[in-house]
C-alpha cells in the first residue's frame, strides 16, 4: 500500500510526524479516510478518535477535540487543540 507524509500538531507541539498508509477522522460532513494520492482539500474536523495506519500495518488511535485537516500533494496536516494517544 502506498504511503503519504502525515503531521499531527497541537499546542503541545508535533504529536506525530511520519509516513502512513491511511488516516481516518470525522470531518464536518462525516467520516473521512485519507489515502496516498488523495485530492487536495481543507476541512474542519469534529471531536473524534482518529486512526492512523502505519506502513507496517500497525494501527494507532488517538482522541482529538476537533481541528483543521489540510491535504496537499506534499503532505497531510492535522491541527488540533488537544491530542491524546489511546494506548
Amino acid at each position: 500500500m502506498s504511503t503519504f507524509k502525515l503531521v499531527i500538531s497541537s499546542p503541545d507541539g508535533d504529536n506525530f510526524n511520519g509516513d502512513v498508509s491511511m488516516l481516518t477522522v470525522r470531518g464536518s460532513e462525516g467520516d473521512l479516510a485519507i489515502l496516498a494520492g488523495h485530492i487536495p482539500f481543507i476541512t474542519s474536523v469534529r471531536p473524534c478518535d482518529c486512526k492512523i495506519l502505519l506502513e507496517d500495518g500497525t494501527e494507532k488511535k488517538a482522541h482529538i477535540d476537533g481541528g483543521i485537516l489540510t491535504v496537499s500533494d506534499k503532505k497531510t496536516t492535522l491541527l488540533s487543540g488537544t491530542f491524546n494517544w489511546k494506548e
